[in-house]
């Protein structure tokens, strides 16, 4: 899953250079361990819901390649009719990528409200980055869910830059972690899987046994910039990412544990990794091939199940449609 990830977002840096893909694009090459461990770790019936790097989660959540791909180009066969894009993807229990930032926060809080309102043994994963961490309406999350004893885990993913801004030059204290004061909070490696993993099973029990929220800041690293827009090497070193490649890649580093363990041969993972790059090979020809939704359905979509209705365009005489 984590080669997938990887190969999906490679593929999508080469969409985007060719013009094929426009608009907002933020890759989470890097942080594959994030998506892939989380999901080990809780059940399919469980909420996720993200910022706005946002497409290795769509994956792990179990749309496809395909879907994905299509949803980048602005095709009828994304995940989203084409309407979405890189920010806006969304599957069963998974609210999307936000574009707003830190916005999702709250609405993540109100997702695990449903849970415990509903009596559902379910729990809701509430993810925001570093650069949002310093805001506002994620402390009044906090305080919510702990004064209610929410099922909501606050995942910070620090990838130790927000957009250009090192940690070190935004936040008075880096320890995310320690953030929810009257939260018990921990933090996790992000760049082992399985730590990743382990940490959310224990998140998610603690959150099952009704005793509220909880705080998980992972340690992860981007390789590529903040967005597409962004080089991503003003503000660190080429020398930086190259180490962080070379000695902590969480496709590495399982790699080597799974080789070391006897789990697996250096042969099995070279088929898996050849399987992967097919699979992402013909999700971009049908993602390049696919037709462009028509303008007709542009007002398409804005409840699951109300009667058609009519939507006024970009003036009073232009109307469009709306179909559940």
């Amino acid at each position: 899953m984590m080669q997938t990830v990887r190969r999906m977002e490679l593929k999508a840096d080469q969409l985007y250079k060719q013009k094929i893909i426009r608009g907002f694009c933020h890759l989470c090459d890097g942080q594959e361990a994030c998506c892939v461990g989380m999901e080990a770790g809780i059940n399919p019936t469980d909420h996720l819901i993200t910022a706005y790097r946002a497409h290795g989660f769509t994956f792990t959540r179990g749309l496809s390649v395909r879907e994905i791909l299509a949803e980048l180009t602005g095709r009828r066969g994304g995940c989203a009719k084409g309407k979405g894009g890189s920010m806006h993807m969304y599957a069963k229990n998974f609210y999307g990528g936000n574009g707003i930032v830190g916005a999702q926060v709250p609405l993540g809080a109100g997702i695990a409200l449903a849970c415990k309102y509903n009596g559902k043994d379910e729990v809701c994963l509430t993810l925001y980055g570093d650069g949002a961490a310093n805001q506002g309406q994620i402390f009044e999350a906090y305080n919510m869910a702990a004064l209610w004893k929410l099922p909501c885990i606050f995942i910070c993913e620090n990838n130790r830059y927000g957009m250009g801004t090192s940690v070190e030059r935004a936040a008075a204290s880096t320890d995310y972690y320690k953030r929810g004061d009257f939260i018990p909070g921990m933090r996790v490696d992000g760049m082992d899987v399985l730590c990743v993993r382990e940490a959310t099973k224990f998140a998610a029990a603690h959150c099952r046994a009704g005793k509220g929220p909880i705080l998980m800041e992972l340690q992860t690293y981007r390789y590529h910039g903040h967005s597409m827009s962004d080089p991503g090497v003003s503000y660190r070193t080429r020398e930086e990412i190259q180490e962080v490649r070379s000695k902590s890649d969480p496709i590495m580093l399982l790699k080597d544990r799974m080789v070391n363990s006897n789990l697996a041969s250096v042969e099995e993972l070279k088929e898996i990794d050849v399987e992967v790059r097919k699979e992402i090979e013909d999700a971009a020809q049908f993602a390049t091939a696919d037709p462009e939704p028509p303008l007709e359905e542009l007002g398409y979509h804005i409840y699951s199940n109300e009667p058609p209705f009519e939507v006024r365009g970009a003036n009073q005489w232009i109307k469009f449609k709306s179909i559940s």
